[in-house]
């Protein structure tokens, strides 16, 4: 075939058409990429374009007509994987000369799948297994080794073994032998995953309308995997930990008012924890309709906001929280973020009733606070681990996530251990889960549910053996909290009601297990209106208190008290206002739950920090 044109055109066309386009130089692709109209021949002398796969060419496009020609899979096909087999033979050869290094080398070298060659596999595979059990290795016990798996034949023979071995003069230089093969393997690891999205990416429409998404994800997530595959850390000196210790310590005196954790907004939770610390696992478990879901909610509005749980309080130092949430959906959990925040009821926010004015301002003023929450919601459903990790890892790197609520466990999935049990399902789980607070370094709070034993048990107290499905949890778990209110077993129980009043409205979070500080319980208040957990006030008087103090009467069923009760979860608190004065002035005394305190406070005792309640007329004698 006779091609018109100019002899650099020609012969661009030539070497690109027949493969061997990377044989010219640099300034020889230049010039054949610059054809000019006057020398390219009729469409009909073309030569054909060779076949490639769907979507890609060989054509420059115009910007990349002085650059590099656009890399062709066939190319890529073409090419051996990454592999340097001297680096193979040399490694090998140093630990049969010195099995002493070995050791050196267990950090770097993954494993035998490290080798490109399947004979160099074996051979490793032999010399490592004589180490493990005798601490030694020589040519006789190696080739025995391989002989009786019957792949002697394969390496090579003892000849081969004593190629190896005469090969380098020393083993000295085993570590830097060991960290060519490990980059090579890592290499082909990526090239390998690089071959399966390419697969998945030309077979999304099977994966249904969501298909682009998941190969996305699962992309994301074999890149990972690789990328988390670092050699062992450098063994530090005891003097260099207590620095960053002192440092640590240091900072957060004056970052974090002496927590070295990041703040939970409950002061006594902070107490006993210290703030969640960074790389625990941290678990909030308890019985369905609980308050799980609202305590984890509470917290991260807390954390993210760092200020009070109040629409309009002043905000301190925000910590972002990255929320995984399988159970509600993004739009839930919004409603219930402006139900706390607001104070209005979340049974109005569901719509259906109109809004009060004042309710509605309400509203508005806690968006505006929230607003402002770098919170960062993922209500994806039936998440993996892998799923997890490579979305958490995400998280952190583009908003600077520092704290990951997960709700909950038991939602999870592990495909590759459900086929076992469910119970080895959930140990997997929840061993992914703290290897993804320990990798990102940042604390990893997750729900999870307990079984029905703690309400055949006298008080109905949940235990750290309650937990659902596996006692893994136990193990991995450095923080376990049990959440508890007392009062969702007498929702319907007046007598009940009547006898403790002041377990009304009141929560626990018992720490049944704390690696590195005490156990304990914290009491806080709660409003199942608005789903709101609140520092529970020590100096607040209960309705017992108030009523043995002044005289009152106790309300009964048949009297005209008013001890309301709300749903599951918690009842109202009975209040007792006393009778107005003539002409309509107020009495100066109206206790409420709270009871009051010294200061001019008004309001309910949720609305105050400080425990304070009703102002007072000091010149005005208390009643009885």
């Amino acid at each position: 075939m006779r091609v018109r044109g100019c002899s650099w055109a020609a012969a661009g066309r030539a070497a690109r058409f027949n493969g061997v386009w990377r044989e010219l130089s640099p300034t020889a692709r230049k010039r054949a990429w610059a054809t000019c109209r006057e020398c390219e021949p009729p469409s009909a002398e073309r030569a054909p374009a060779r076949r490639h796969l769907p979507g890609m060419t060989d054509a420059p496009t115009p910007r990349s007509r002085f650059r590099q020609p656009t890399v062709t899979m066939q190319s890529l096909f073409d090419k051996q994987p990454p592999a340097s087999p001297e680096a193979e033979m040399s490694l090998l050869g140093s630990l049969i000369l010195d099995p002493g290094v070995i050791p050196d080398v267990l950090g770097i070298v993954k494993g035998p799948a490290d080798f490109s060659s399947e004979r160099h596999n074996h051979i490793y595979s032999a010399v490592i297994d004589i180490y493990d059990k005798h601490h030694s290795g020589d040519l006789v016990q190696i080739t025995d080794l391989l002989r009786d798996r019957g792949v002697l034949d394969l390496v090579g023979g003892a000849d081969y073994l004593v190629e190896l071995a005469s090969a380098v003069p020393a083993a000295v230089n085993a570590p830097h032998f060991a960290r060519i093969v490990a980059e090579k393997a890592k290499l082909r690891r990526l090239i390998e995953a690089a071959g399966q999205i390419l697969y998945d990416a030309y077979h999304a429409g099977d994966l249904g309308p969501e298909g682009a998404r998941e190969v996305l994800d699962s992309a994301e997530m074999r890149v990972f995997e690789i990328a988390q595959e670092q050699a062992a850390s450098d063994p530090q000196s005891l003097t260099e930990l207590l620095d960053l210790e002192l440092a640590r310590l240091e900072a957060a005196d004056f970052e974090g008012g002496g927590l070295s954790g990041v703040p939970t907004g409950y002061h006594e939770l902070d107490e006993l924890l210290r703030g969640m610390q960074p790389g625990e696992m941290i678990v909030l478990a308890a019985r369905p309709s609980m308050g799980k879901t609202a305590l984890a909610l509470n917290l991260a509005e807390q954390m993210a906001i760092g200020g009070l749980p109040v629409a309009g309080a002043p905000a301190g130092k925000k910590n972002p929280v990255g929320l995984f949430s399988l159970e509600m959906s993004k739009n839930a959990i919004v409603q219930r973020l402006l139900s706390a925040r607001s104070g209005v009821s979340s049974q109005a926010l569901r719509g259906g009733h109109k809004i009060p004015d004042a309710d509605f301002r309400s509203l508005m003023m806690a968006a505006e606070d929230l607003k402002v929450a770098p919170v960062f919601v993922d209500d994806t459903p039936n998440l993996t681990v892998l799923n997890l990790r490579a979305r958490a890892r995400r998280m952190v790197a583009q908003h600077g996530v520092k704290v990951i609520m997960i709700d909950y466990l038991q939602l999870m999935s592990a495909p590759g251990a459900a086929r076992e049990s469910r119970q080895v399902e959930v140990s997997a789980i929840s061993r992914g889960i703290k290897a993804l607070a320990r990798e990102l370094n940042v604390p990893v709070l997750c729900l999870s549910q307990l079984n029905r034993a703690s309400e055949s048990r006298e008080g109905n107290r949940p235990r750290m053996s309650d937990l659902r499905e596996s006692g893994s949890i136990e193990q991995d778990a450095d923080v376990i909290m049990l959440l508890h209110r007392e009062e969702y077993y007498h929702v319907q129980d007046e007598d009940w009601k009547i006898d403790n009043p002041d377990k009304i409205g009141i929560a626990e979070i018992i720490i049944a297990k704390q690696r590195n500080g005490p156990t304990g319980v914290v009491k806080l208040s709660w409003d199942s209106k608005t789903t709101r957990f609140k520092s529970f006030d020590p100096h607040a008087r209960a309705p017992g208190d108030i009523e043995r103090e002044f005289g009152m009467s106790t309300p009964s069923r048949s009297s005209g008290g008013s001890m309301g009760t709300g749903g599951p979860g918690g009842a109202k608190p009975w209040t007792h206002q006393a009778e107005p004065k003539p002409g309509g002035e107020e009495a100066p005394f109206s206790p409420g739950y709270g009871g009051f305190a010294p200061g001019k406070k008004t309001g309910p005792i949720e609305n105050h920090r400080d425990g304070g309640g009703p102002e007072i007329d000091e010149e005005t004698d208390l009643p009885g």
